[in-house]
C-alpha cells in the first residue's frame, strides 16, 4: 500500500522540493526517508567511497520537515530508501495546492544508507567560520574543474576528487563537508557553524540543515 504524508504547509512542500532538486544535481540518486511522529527527515549523500579501499569518508546531508499529522500506518513511522527523482515526480503531481505526498512504492538499496548517524550521544566540538566554509567549497570546485582533462576516465576523476575533497579543513571535517553545506544552500547567513561529535561521526549544524561525516574505520 502506498504511504501518504500530509505536509504541514506549502512552504514545507516548496522547501522539500528545492532540497531534493539540489540533491539531484550534487548528490547520490537515492534518499533515505525517515518519519517519526510528525517529523519527516530526509537524508541524502553527497560523497561516498566507491570501493572498500577508497579513503574518502561518507558525507551525508539532512533536512527535517514538519508534517500536519503522523503517518497513517500501524507502526506510526516510516523508514525507506527511494530515488530522489521519484519523490520529485510525486511532488510535481500534487499540483499547486496539494499537500498530500504519496511516497514511491519502489524501494532501492544504497550502501551509504545502511548506516545512519546516531540520534543521541553528541558532544559539542567547537565552531567553524561559515564564510571560510563557502570559500573552501568554491575553491575546491575550481580546483577540480582545472585539474580534470577534457575527457577524464573514472580513475582520474576519483583521484582528483580524493585529493581535493578528502583534505581536512578542521579535525574530522573534510573539504567535502564544506562542499555539501554550500551546494545544499546551508551556509546562507551562517557566520558560525557549530560542530558536534559522536563516535565516528562529525556533524555541522546550520539553521537550514545538517552535514554529517562518517570517518573511515
Amino acid at each position: 500500500m502506498t504511504s501518504q504524508l500530509q505536509l504541514l504547509d506549502h512552504a514545507t512542500r516548496d522547501d522539500l522540493r528545492v532540497y531534493l532538486e539540489r540533491l539531484q544535481r550534487s548528490g547520490q540518486a537515492e534518499v533515505r526517508v525517515v518519519v517519526r511522529g510528525s517529523t519527516l527527515a530526509v537524508f541524502g549523500c553527497t560523497q561516498a567511497p566507491s570501493t572498500l579501499l577508497d579513503p574518502l569518508p561518507v558525507v551525508l546531508v539532512l533536512r527535517s520537515f514538519s508534517l500536519a499529522s503522523e503517518p497513517a500506518n500501524e507502526a506510526g513511522s516510516i523508514d525507506i530508501t527511494v530515488l530522489g527523482r521519484g519523490l520529485l515526480d510525486r511532488i510535481a503531481r500534487m499540483g499547486v495546492l496539494g499537500l498530500t505526498l504519496e511516497l514511491p512504492d519502489t524501494l532501492v538499496a544504497a550502501a551509504w544508507a545502511g548506516v545512519l548517524p546516531p540520534v543521541s550521544g553528541w558532544q559539542p566540538a567547537g565552531v567553524v567560520d561559515g564564510p571560510s566554509l563557502v570559500a573552501v567549497a568554491n575553491q575546491g570546485i575550481e580546483r577540480v574543474a582545472n585539474a580534470l582533462p577534457d575527457s577524464p576516465g573514472e580513475a582520474v576523476v576519483r583521484k582528483v576528487r580524493e585529493s581535493v575533497w578528502g583534505a581536512e579543513i578542521a579535525p574530522g571535517v573534510p573539504a567535502a563537508a564544506a562542499f555539501a553545506a554550500e551546494v545544499m544552500g546551508f551556509l546562507v547567513d551562517e557566520p558560525r557553524v557549530p560542530l558536534a561529535r559522536s563516535m565516528t561521526w562529525t556533524r555541522l549544524d546550520t539553521s537550514r540543515g545538517q552535514v554529517l561525516v562518517r570517518a573511515r574505520g
